[in-house]
């Protein structure tokens, strides 16, 4: 038992073969790659590109970013393009991929979408939801449901409570800044008539 354990818990983790895409430094020629490692991908990448040269560098197609550990290597997905660079090429953006500095460019600051639909067909009103998108990357949404008369009615007694609630709350308020107010003027002594007369 004990000799099974240190066995099981010493033995390497071996990593399955995953599936890879890989490509020259021109893109002429793209083949497909199972490799479990970062080294297994290189050696199979140098055979099936017919590479003879020994020192390459295998970098992601789309930025260029070097691939050089196995942390790292392990962490990317599958499919991922890989392009292979021999010694003096460089890395250069395919012609469906824009530079990184080219920003998009912003159609307006926000958007807001409104849809109606309905859920069922004997839905009262249906279902509105309103969209709103700022700066084409930040979006908020949120849905008004109204599906049969009662939901309506019940909704809608629900907003008039909660109107009285807040007009209430508002009357109470001000009349209780208004009693403060008055209050504090009656409690000021009126002005003492002066003495001196206006002929002297």
């Amino acid at each position: 038992m004990g000799l099974q354990t240190k066995k099981v818990l010493l033995t390497p983790l071996i990593h399955p073969a995953r599936p890879f895409r890989v490509s020259n430094h021109d893109r002429s020629s793209r083949r497909g790659v199972m490799a479990s490692s970062l080294q297994e991908l290189i050696s199979k990448t140098l055979d099936v590109l017919v590479i003879t040269t020994g020192l390459v560098t295998l970098v992601l197609e789309e930025d260029g970013t070097v691939v050089d550990t196995e942390e790292f290597f392990q962490t990317l997905r599958d499919n991922t393009h890989f392009m292979i660079l021999e010694k003096g090429q460089k890395w250069t953006p395919g012609s469906k991929y824009a530079p990184v500095c080219k920003q998009p460019k912003k159609s307006g600051i926000a958007r807001v979408t409104f849809d109606l639909y309905r859920l069922n067909p004997k839905d009262f009103l249906g279902c509105l939801n309103v969209k709103a998108t700022m700066y084409e990357m930040y979006s908020v949404s949120y849905d008004i449901r109204c599906t049969s008369f009662k939901a309506v009615l019940r909704n809608l007694l629900r907003f008039m409570s909660y109107a009285a609630q807040m007009t209430g709350q508002f009357l109470v308020y001000v009349g209780t800044y208004m009693l403060r107010v008055l209050g504090d003027t009656e409690e000021q002594p009126p002005p003492k008539p002066s003495t001196k007369g206006w002929f002297m």
